[in-house]
């Protein structure tokens, strides 16, 4: 925790930890006064209190019943004052998403892949604004740049809306919380193949065991090999992960864990686009074989420590480290609608990443109940030291004629990088949380953070230096209806990550919402609007000549609707459906690129967004095994390609996906997934070249538990 917090923010954050956790001091008063029994688990709202509750089951079950996000809101989501999705281990297998972009293609709110094959990242808005991505509730930070992989998840957690109060400098769109596969105190596993086309074969392993007679210490090996290409000729999308951990647990009060990983990824970063005058098949390539590159390799260990105890005071203490390196290098095309002919322009664009970064938190979580209300509180603080360089570099490249295509080599002399850019980042940051919840019916929610980062840059030899002090803020009201029913309102504050010489971009939201867990079924519906805002915002804008600036917009907002419900019924039935409604607008900038933009919409976020997945189960009988039919639609309505909004629109679209599972024998399946069933075209973003949706994919998967 940083000594120089401002004195104001220190006050008050001290008063607010003492008034809330003095009563800790008092064994009397510590002890707990609730009604709950073991069969019937007494939970504070909206904290749990009855560490014997029943746990989420992510490997079986599409319907998640509790939040983790790291331990700061470990929380019903029934009771959890925001609009929330959880994707479990079980529907990413059942759907076979192997990306980011397709564990979050059915949640609502959420606009994915719209740069299509530009593969060099995970492209994800959320409410119209990038999200913030966090593992085990630590962020990613230096680390957000690399495409996760979703083998290592036992589920992936949603917030939408920004909330820098609980997760410090992040972006208002919302929080994407990945919850790493930790050792279990029993023995399990499963290995898997599988092929498919574009070409594609994998292999993974996840297994598991206690290593001793007391049962005190256990571990887990997860593993997965990709050997593929995309959509277009030349193309690459190979990957290597393996993580390990082991946990110890000398008592029912305390799990230490630690968890190694290691990434490596070797593919071609881009297609180079497609000309813009007309409709081209997706095997097309108009970059270069001889240079199209992305090498990706980080390492990164893992302890997480949790000791209850046992008089309402919890102890957390997280801490990761993390080394990547990577590396680019693409051509693409540079078209203009002016063209006449069939000889395009083309630039080559690349560039080496470092990042070494070191992040850890401790958190104290004190629950009492008495006889009219019950208190949670959560304390915590947090740091982050990391280091990152860059140094990108582009330049003209010989032009390609799209009607006889005739590759030229990679470029015989790079361009000098046209930066050197050194960063050293320092963060500390305090936070508290007070829920208290009133009569089983009324939820208070407020909390506090003060961050404090301090930024060091060294650019082209030039040294520089800067330093910010950040307060946010979030207060929400829950109402209980009933057992079933939920409704809140709800304010938070974000703040994203500042740089040198410029004022941070600060979010606001407003949030209604209504939740509803039917009786009897294992279901979740949310429902909620949302005004949400975002100010001293800049932009990236290529230059004609490939460069990229970030230029002022000032406030934007964003105004929406997001329904959202997922539900087993009969046993043999899961749903999951979504649909959201948004409206995006620039409140206040200056001119881009010369073109005013007042009152324009965002870039790459439609009006209208829905899916549904349905999984029917036909009983197996004495002869055949259980079948499982899947279908799945997404709509994705009409969006601007730029801020400028007069480069074109994407037209709406819907895409097919669809699986069948067959259960071979016990414990052993054979599922089959297939997304863009009907292998659907349009172009999803554009610059000076189109950039199309995936095509059909299909993959075959053997799968062996045990």
């Amino acid at each position: 925790m940083a000594h120089d917090l401002s004195s104001g923010a220190c006050r008050t954050l001290t008063a607010l930890l003492l008034g809330c956790t003095a009563l800790i001091a008092s064994p009397a008063l510590a002890q707990d006064t609730g009604t709950g029994t073991e069969e019937s688990p007494y939970r504070l709202s909206p904290i749990l209190i009855n560490a014997d509750a029943q746990a989420d089951d992510d490997a079986n079950s599409i319907v998640a019943q509790e939040l983790w996000v790291g331990g700061k809101v470990a929380t019903s989501i029934l009771d959890t004052p925001a609009s929330v999705s959880v994707i479990t281990e079980k529907e990413v297998r059942d759907r076979n998403a192997d990306t980011l972009e397709e564990v979050l293609s059915y949640s609502a709110g959420i606009h994915t892949d719209y740069y299509g094959t530009d593969d060099r990242n995970d492209y994800v808005l959320v409410r119209g604004f990038q999200a913030t991505t966090y593992r085990d509730g630590l962020t990613l930070g230096s680390m957000r740049s690399v495409r996760e992989e979703p083998y290592a998840f036992e589920r992936t957690e949603v917030i939408r809306g920004g909330n820098s109060t609980l997760f410090g400098t992040s972006d208002p769109g919302g929080t994407i919380n990945f919850v790493t596969k930790q050792p279990r105190f029993e023995r399990f596993g499963e290995v898997y193949g599988s092929v498919g086309s574009p070409r594609n074969a994998e292999y993974g392993f996840d297994a598991g065991d206690v290593l001793n007679a007391e049962g005190t210490l256990a571990y887990r090996l997860t593993g997965k090999v990709q050997d593929g290409e995309r959509d277009y000729d030349q193309s690459r999308n190979d990957s290597r992960f393996l993580m390990g951990g082991l946990s110890w647990q000398p008592g029912a009060a305390t799990t230490l864990s630690v968890i190694a990983d290691y990434l490596k990824r070797e593919n071609t970063p881009n297609s180079g686009g497609y000309p813009l005058d007309r409709e081209y098949d997706r095997s097309d390539f108009f970059g270069e074989p001889d240079f199209n590159y992305q090498n990706v390799e980080r390492a990164s260990i893992t302890g997480l420590l949790e000791h209850d105890f046992e008089n309402g005071l919890n102890l957390r203490a997280n801490l990761r480290y993390s080394d990547l390196k990577s590396d680019f290098g693409y051509v693409y095309l540079s078209d203009s609608p002016a063209r006449v002919g069939t000889v395009v322009d083309r630039w080559y664009f690349g560039g080496d990443n470092t990042a070494e970064e070191l992040i850890g938190n401790v958190i104290l979580q004190y629950d009492r109940s008495l006889e009219r209300f019950d208190s949670s509180t959560v304390a915590g603080i947090e740091f982050r030291d990391a280091s990152t360089t860059s140094a990108p570099f582009f330049g003209a490249y010989t032009p390609i004629d799209i009607a006889n295509p005739v590759y030229s080599g990679a470029p015989g002399e790079l361009a000098a990088p046209y930066e050197l850019r050194d960063n050293e980042y320092s963060t500390q940051s305090l936070f508290v949380q007070q829920n208290l919840s009133f009569d089983d019916r009324f939820i208070a929610t407020l909390g506090l953070r003060h961050d404090r980062l301090d930024i060091e840059e060294t650019l082209n030899g030039v040294r520089s230096a800067d330093d910010f002090a950040e307060t946010s803020v979030r207060g929400a009201l829950t109402w209980k209806i009933n057992s079933e029913i939920s409704a809140y309102a709800s304010y938070v504050e974000s703040v994203a990550p500042p740089g040198i010489g410029v004022e941070p971009e600060r979010g606001e939201q407003y949030e209604l919402g209504m939740k509803y867990q039917p009786a009897g079924t294992n279901a979740l519906i949310s429902a909620s609007v949302y005004d949400l805002r975002k100010n001293n915002v800049t932009v990236a804008v290529v230059q004609p000549d490939g460069n990229i600036t970030r230029e002022l917009v000032g406030e934007q907002r964003a105004r929406g609707f997001d329904l959202e419900g997922k539900a087993e019924l009969a046993g043999n039935v899961d749903v999951i459906a979504s649909y959201s409604y948004m409206e995006s607008k620039v409140l206040r900038s200056g001119p881009i690129r010369g073109v005013d933009v007042e009152g324009n919409e965002f870039s790459d976020v439609p009006n209208h967004m829905a899916s549904l997945w349905v999984n029917y189960t036909l009983p197996g009988t004495q002869t055949r095994g259980d079948m499982t039919f899947g279908l799945g639609a997404r709509y994705v309505g009409s969006y601007y390609f730029a801020i400028s909004n007069d480069t074109g629109k994407a037209e709406s679209s819907i895409t097919l996906d669809a699986a069948f599972n067959y259960q071979v024998q016990d414990n052993t399946n054979l599922a089959v997934n297939v997304s863009n069933l009907l292998d659907e075209q349009h172009v999803v973003g554009r610059g000076t070249a189109d950039y199309y949706n995936p095509g059909r994919a299909v993959a075959v998967t053997l799968r062996h538990s045990f």
